[in-house]
This record gives structure tokens, C-alpha cells and sequence, in this order.
């Protein structure tokens, strides 16, 4: 597939100060630099043309959007990747689901693995695979369009976590090229990253962010 990211209008900036930036990520646009020149384009390489010293904590996949973290420089990095590790940092997203969702909220706590021949795909594996969370509430349906709207929260953090998870239970996200049916011409992968939460670590304020799905 043709690596096209949208246009670099500037960087939505959520959040700034000396020791980390809150960003939000147009879907489309990778997080990190991909393998090849032609890949080079990203958040964090656009990130760094404004601030040298901005560093990756975290990941969104390529075809999410929403809100994402970065550190100011290696000290910073370290920290804030201890709050990912430690699970405190609180994340949430939006996603539009194929299908009723019957179950107004719950879990899926189906391990997961990569899917080495098919890559970068993930699997459901209950032998090798490492334990992966979600808690979702759905949100809202839309009958004329069959779908739901569902609140995710991702306990763990794994690759695709929220997108297999969604497939397995029989809904898949809207757009998901990977785990769902094909998605129509120019439909994007509807899943957002709209929270944020953690405490900052220099400051110990605690930090709350929001970024509203633009879908």
C-alpha cells in the first residue's frame, strides 16, 4: 500500500510545556518513522521540526486519530514511559462499530499475539499470547446506518488491541481494513483517541485531556 499522510497544515497542539507535548494525530499520519524514505513522514518527525527535543512515549496505529503523548527530552521520556508501564496513565477512545452491540458495557480479556505470517496483523491466542483488556460501554446506535458507538478503554496495551477486540466479539470497527469487511473508497478507520489522563511527573499535577472524535 502507497504511503500518502495528509497534508502538514502545522501541528495540532493539545498541550505544551518544558518536559512533554499532548498532541492530536490526523488519521493517516504515522506515528513514527515507517521502514524506507518514502515513510519518513510522521508525527514525530513533524513534531521534532518545532521541537528538537520531543521524543516518542507512546503509539497510535497509523489509521487512528486522537491524542498522543511525547516527551522533551530522555529524562522526560524515561518517566512517562514508567506511567505507561505502570499503568497510570488513563486512556479512552471512540470508536463506530459495526452492528447492535447488545451488552451496554463490559470486558474482552482475549490474549493476543502477532500474526507473524500475515503481518501486521493480531491474533487471539490462548497458549502463547499475552493478556490483553479492554473495558467498552456503548454509547449510542444509529439504525439507519446499523452501527454503535462505543467507548473503549484499553487496560493493556497491545498492538490493535481495541481492533481485534472489537472483531472478536462480532463488531468490528467501521473502516478496519485488517479486521473487518472492505472498507469503502476514502472511509477512514473510525476509532479516536479523545482521553488523556496521567500525572505529570515533574509537577505532580494531575493532567486531563480531551480531544472530540471527528466523526
Amino acid at each position: 500500500m502507497i504511503y500518502t499522510p495528509p497534508a502538514d497544515t502545522g501541528l495540532s497542539i493539545i498541550y505544551a510545556d518544558d518536559s512533554l507535548l499532548v498532541l492530536d494525530k490526523p488519521a493517516g499520519l504515522l506515528s513514527v518513522p515507517g521502514r524506507g524514505a518514502d515513510k519518513a513522514d510522521c508525527l514525530a518527525s513533524r513534531a521534532q521540526a518545532n521541537f528538537p527535543d520531543a521524543l516518542t512515549v507512546h503509539r497510535l496505529d497509523m489509521s487512528t486519530s486522537g491524542l498522543l503523548l511525547m516527551a522533551r527530552g530522555e529524562a522526560m521520556q524515561r518517566a512517562l514511559s514508567r506511567l505507561f508501564e505502570d499503568r497510570r496513565v488513563d486512556k479512552r477512545y471512540l470508536a463506530v462499530v459495526d452492528g447492535y452491540l447488545e451488552s451496554e458495557s463490559g470486558e474482552v480479556d482475549l490474549p493476543l499475539i502477532c500474526d507473524w505470517p500475515n503481518r501486521p496483523r493480531q491474533k487471539v491466542d490462548f497458549e502463547v499470547g499475552k493478556r490483553s483488556l479492554t473495558k467498552f460501554r456503548r454509547s449510542g446506535f444509529d439504525p439507519h446506518t446499523g452501527c454503535s458507538r462505543v467507548e473503549l478503554e484499553p487496560v493493556t496495551g497491545r498492538s490493535h488491541q481495541l481492533r481485534v477486540h472489537m472483531a472478536a466479539l462480532g463488531h468490528p470497527i467501521r473502516g478496519d481494513e485488517l479486521y473487518g469487511p472492505d472498507p469503502e473508497p476514502g472511509e477512514r478507520l473510525l476509532l479516536h483517541a479523545t482521553d488523556l489522563a496521567f500525572v505529570h511527573p515533574l509537577s505532580a499535577v494531575a493532567l486531563r485531556f480531551h480531544s472530540d472524535a471527528p466523526f
